[in-house]
Parts: C-alpha cells; sequence; structure tokens
C-alpha cells in the first residue's frame, strides 16, 4: 500500500523511542516534502492522462505545474 507523505513521516518518527535530534526531524521533513512532491506532481500527470483519455509523460507538465502553484524548488 503506498503511503502519502505525511503517513511515511509518522510511520518513521513512531519508530523512535528517545528524543530525535533536530538535524534528524528536518532530515525527515526534507524526505518527506520531496515526497509530496512527486506525488502531486504524479497526480497531475495522472490527472491530465485521464482528461485525454490515454496515457502520457506529463513529467515536463507536472514540473511546471508543481513550480507554479507551490512556488518552485522547496
Amino acid at each position: 500500500m503506498k503511503q502519502t507523505a505525511v503517513e511515511w513521516l509518522v510511520t518513521e518518527v513512531k519508530k523512535f523511542n528517545t528524543i530525535i535530534t533536530r538535524e534528524y526531524m528536518l532530515m525527515l521533513l526534507e524526505q518527506a516534502k520531496e515526497m509530496e512532491k512527486e506525488q502531486i506532481m504524479h497526480a497531475y500527470g495522472q490527472g491530465a492522462a485521464d482528461e485525454a483519455g490515454e496515457i502520457l509523460d506529463a513529467t515536463k507538465d507536472s514540473e511546471e505545474y508543481y513550480n507554479k502553484k507551490y512556488g518552485g524548488e522547496k
């Protein structure tokens, strides 16, 4: 089963019984943000393909959509 970026982050944080260092938490947050970006871009591409009624590679368009909607590289 696929996880959303937030579900993945919660799973990772729950693995620890002790305090997580600030640096490690920041690393996890960056990974989750990258996962979220990929999920948004995939959803956009899938929506474009569904709308067109065919399978297509919307990677470039989805990157442009993400950057426009969410302010580019995060």
